[in-house]
């Protein structure tokens, strides 16, 4: 499976992740926030993710 070498992913559970190692294979991924305000990565998540 061809991944995005610019795109790491370590979510085995996503659609798009390659499963020959820890890649994205999408081309691009949105990155999106769940609070207002983002002050840590845990306020942001991957809004490409696909179960």
């Amino acid at each position: 499976m061809n991944h995005n070498d610019s795109i790491g992913c370590s979510v085995t559970e996503c659609k798009f992740h390659c499963k020959d190692d820890n890649y994205c294979t999408l081309n691009k991924i949105q990155v999106t926030k769940h609070e207002a305000i983002a002050k840590t990565s845990e306020c942001t998540d991957c809004g490409s993710f696909q179960s």
